[in-house]
């Protein structure tokens, strides 16, 4: 499902430059920080529930539902005065809970209306030998009552759409924004690629990525420089217990700081800069999957993401692959906007536009392979 997705999304940016190129010039421009959202949703979307988003020029329903996805994330990051004083909740200061509920109450339209396909495709028997995540959950939740088990199979769906969407397609941005503001690691990447791939094969697969050490290096700066959300998840202390001389009291909620342990200048040399040669040098045995505590984008422990193995599949093929198929310049050369955006995600605040051009033979984006 990953290559599918991420060769049908490179094909269509492909289609996009041959339609919209000029005699007069081979760049075309595009906005990539909507494409990897797209690109992530769509892979997402097709584990989950069996189905690709349509494109966002198709309007309708379709730009509702990607409107009530930013609406959370947007609204997931807002402090709420009730939240520190509850007997406000009732005024409702700047109409935050009432927008919280109106969002809340779209996404669970959207989502039973997939739980609705799926029971209908079970009832005719049309349920293809691959079953999607949702089409899983119907069949272990068959024995429950159903009120119950269509409210797991929803919250469970959801969350997985939420939480791997947004997290994931902030990183591969944040990626090729911090490449094209250090194109020096940008030749340096791509010319692993043409070491390891070449210029006459079209498309690369998870297999690949293993050999790609500097392509990995990149995805571990990235993640520790802008990690996808700068705080971790709320957890809570089960016992009273005394840490570096502050007494926490058992029911205390935990959240870790992870922006600033990713930038500890007592653990990282020149901790704002981009520099992936870090871990392939004196970082090389650190790893993101919650073993070392000196980067933790994932969290650590029991309640880490359950979902870093999928990330780093998607993070590794996308980024290696439209690193192989593109060059890419910014608009009269100038340095990309790194400002970060509100709310409970890393997001970049401005779009990433930028000139593309390819980079492989004309031959190879016609072959197959």
């Amino acid at each position: 499902v990953r290559e599918s997705e991420v060769k049908t999304s490179l094909q269509q940016l492909y289609q996009l430059w041959n339609k919209k190129r000029s005699v007069n010039s081979d760049k075309v421009l595009v906005e990539m920080k909507g494409w990897f959202k797209e690109v992530t949703l769509n892979v997402i979307m097709r584990m989950i529930v069996g189905k690709r988003i349509p494109n966002s020029s198709e309007g309708g329903e379709n730009l509702k539902w990607r409107k009530s996805m930013d609406d959370f994330f947007l609204l997931s990051g807002k402090f709420l005065i009730s939240d520190a004083l509850p007997f406000l909740r009732f005024l409702d200061i700047g109409g935050d809970i009432k927008f919280m509920k109106k969002t809340a109450k779209e996404l669970d339209q959207v989502v039973q209306g997939w739980l609705r396909e799926h029971k209908q495709k079970r009832a005719e028997n049309k349920a293809n030998g691959e079953e999607d995540f949702m089409g899983v959950m119907l069949s272990i939740l068959s024995e429950a009552e159903e009120h119950h088990a269509d409210t797991i199979n929803k919250i469970n769906c959801l969350g997985l759409v939420l939480g791997g969407e947004d997290t994931t397609s902030i990183t591969l941005t944040w990626a090729l924004s911090l490449l094209l503001n250090n194109r020096d690691k940008l030749s340096k990447v791509q010319q692993e690629l043409d070491v390891h791939i070449g210029k006459d094969r079209l498309l690369l697969t998870e297999s690949d990525t293993k050999n790609l050490v500097y392509l990995q290096s990149i995805i571990k700066e990235t993640l520790r420089l802008y990690p996808p959300a700068p705080l971790s998840v709320i957890h809570e202390a089960i016992e009273d217990c005394t840490v570096n001389g502050y007494h926490v009291l058992a029911g205390t909620w935990l959240i870790m700081n992870l922006h600033k342990i990713h930038h500890d200048p007592l653990i990282w040399a020149n901790p704002f800069e981009f520099q992936p040669e870090r871990f392939i040098t004196t970082h090389k045995d650190i790893d993101v999957r919650g073993q070392n505590f000196e980067l933790v984008p994932f969290g650590s422990g029991r309640r880490m993401c359950p979902g870093v193995s999928f990330a780093l599949q998607v993070l590794q093929l996308t980024l290696a692959n439209v690193l192989h198929w593109f060059e890419f310049e910014t608009p009269s050369g100038i340095a990309v906007d790194m400002r970060e955006g509100l709310g409970i995600t890393s997001s970049k605040a401005t779009p990433l536009e930028v000139h593309i051009i390819p980079r492989l033979p004309a031959f190879v984006y016609n072959s197959t392979n």
